[in-house]
């Protein structure tokens, strides 16, 4: 496994910044809060070519790997930027696995998908579910009907608001998990949004299935793209993780208080340099998550799992942390640290949480314990 990357990767890197530093995302995150209009970034993305990032050239895309998403979605966290990428790329994932009629205009950004975060089993919880819209009991998934429509509710869906095709997981009369898409525009589908919970960037949406015409998409892993979500929001976790730890170095090294530096002393150093070791292990999975992709797909899921927990603990730190290392204007509404802050908590809760994730890497080392 090579650890440095190469110089299509730096490129890409570099393009992503360039392309994002075009956006002044949290001036109008800002304002967005206050009622203004939420950023959109899509033509952009569309513009980029990201929106195909991972369908294959066959279907009409780039053909790149996990890790090269990663790296905009690291690149996207960094500054907070506003996207539908977190909810678009896992939902081609499935449609190019099952090389889905239209895959292509989803591939050009012409048209917009959106991931239906429907649970996968575990070994606290048997069955496929999805989060409720309150509380903390799982909801049952959307049931593939005999007749090949589907009905169910799913709460809390990234980038749903606006999008032509849902794709995601319904299970039918056997219990069979199918992956299906369906089409927003048709009868008995009902989107429910833009809803707002701490974060104006992020775009969340309930969707309600009333016996809605759907597509099973054969050949799709119904496991999949919920694993690739879980690694492509914790390469965004990962990159606001370092923007938080660079500006509160910074400031540690500038502000004085009683003749020193304030990184100086212990309480803030030790602080930050927590930030440093929580972000090179959420660094080292993410790594991982994007090589085992391709190369190691049986170790995948845990893969994913553990970089969303290390990188979803990191960015919770890393937040909290910020707004305490730049003291009294670090809790003002002028500053930015309250808009990591507030992204850094919703990012924890979404997909299941990293409470979730964290349970499932714990189930999958247990497992191997016992065999």
């Amino acid at each position: 496994m090579n650890l440095e990357l190469t110089d299509e990767q730096v490129a890409l890197r570099e393009a992503a910044q360039g392309a994002l530093t075009r956006v002044a995302d949290l001036e109008v995150l800002r304002s967005a809060l206050e009622g203004g209009a939420r950023p959109e970034n899509w033509d952009l993305v569309a513009e980029q070519g990201w929106a195909g990032l991972l369908v294959s050239e066959a279907n009409g895309g780039v053909g790149l790997s996990l890790f090269d998403a990663q790296l905009i979605l690291i690149e996207a966290g960094k500054v907070l930027a506003s996207h539908e990428l977190l909810g678009h790329l896992p939902a081609t994932v499935a449609l190019d696995a099952a090389s889905y009629a239209g895959t292509a205009d989803y591939a050009e950004g012409t048209k917009r998908a959106a991931f239906l975060p429907v649970i996968p089993p575990s070994d606290l919880e048997p069955s496929w579910t999805t989060q409720p819209r309150g509380g903390s009991a799982p909801a049952p998934a959307p049931t593939l009907n005999a007749d090949g429509t589907v009905s169910g509710d799913v709460a809390w869906v990234i980038d749903a608001p606006g999008a032509d095709l849902l794709a995601g997981v319904a299970v039918d009369g056997s219990g069979a998990a199918k992956t299906v898409a369906i089409e927003t525009g048709a009868s008995g589908v009902s989107v429910e949004g833009p809803v707002l919970r701490y974060d104006s960037s992020r775009l969340l949406g309930h969707v309600s299935l009333t016996n809605a015409p759907a597509t099973v998409l054969e050949g799709a892993d119904p496991q999949r793209a919920w694993y690739v979500a879980q690694a492509l929001l914790a390469a965004e976790s990962y990159g606001a993780v370092e923007t938080a730890l660079t500006v509160s170095v910074e400031y540690a090294k500038e502000r004085f208080t009683f003749g020193r530096q304030i990184g100086s002393y212990q309480a803030v150093k030790h602080a930050l340099v927590e930030i440093l070791r929580q972000r090179e292990n959420a660094y080292a999975v993410l790594l991982y998550s994007g090589y085992s992709y391709e190369d190691k797909p049986e170790e995948f899921a845990v893969a994913a799992s553990a970089a969303r927990t290390a990188a979803g603990h990191a960015f919770d730190y890393a937040a909290r942390t910020q707004i305490a290392t730049h003291g009294g204007i670090g809790a003002t509404w002028e500053h930015d640290a309250p808009l990591y802050f507030r992204r850094s908590q919703l990012s924890r809760r979404l997909l299941g949480g990293i409470g979730a994730s964290t349970d499932r890497v714990a189930g999958e080392l247990l497992a191997a314990a016992a065999a």
